[in-house]
């Protein structure tokens, strides 16, 4: 069975939002699944998460699956290109690169405001799933469009009014994802 790791984004924590009901119900089907507590999700630092990650190296294989949630998506493609050979999938749910504005770049560019090596990403990745909302107020619908774009073969899924697909906008579960994982 597939390792399963869940990240969390900005000012989050593993047992924000969906990640703990997916987690069991994951675990429930034989798959291991870990949600890493990255360092200080406030402040974050890319090489602080990098480097908290590393304890975690001879997890990841061709089986692995990464889920990331907001900042936890753009953290994904760092570890991605960071790999020697591919994870079997990695869904962006709320995914983004770039900028968000003024009002979270300042906290979350040393993660999000960097180049990365398409080709290299879509070797590392059998599988790339984007989940986004076209209401999110954090991460407007045309960030996942570009994400979709940027990342070869990848799936886009649009789902209508559901903000931030988080915890504040009454996502406790997340069913439609389960059952994305639980297909591949």
């Amino acid at each position: 069975m597939p390792n399963v790791f869940i990240f969390h984004g900005f000012e989050a924590n593993p047992d924000a939002n969906w990640f703990p009901w997916l987690k069991e119900e994951l675990e429930k089907k034989g798959y291991t699944v870990y949600v890493p507590e990255l360092p200080e999700p406030g402040k974050p630092k890319l090489d602080a998460w990098m480097e908290y990650m590393d304890k975690y190296k001879d997890k990841m294989d061709e089986n692995t699956i990464f889920v990331g949630h907001s900042l936890g998506s753009p953290f994904i493609l760092h570890l991605l290109q960071n790999l020697d050979h591919p994870i079997k999938a990695a869904f962006l749910v709320a995914g983004f690169v770039g900028e968000l504005g003024p009002v979270f770049d300042p906290f979350i560019g040393d993660i999000s405001l960097r180049e990365f090596n398409w080709e290299k990403l879509g070797k590392n990745c059998t599988k790339f799933v984007i989940l986004n909302s076209d209401n999110d107020p954090y991460v407007p619908l045309e960030k996942a469009k570009e994400l979709h774009e940027k990342l070869p073969d990848s799936d886009l899924k649009i789902f209508p009014a559901r903000g931030h697909l988080s915890l504040g906008t009454g996502f406790f579960t997340f069913e439609e994802l389960r059952d994305f994982i639980l297909s591949i």
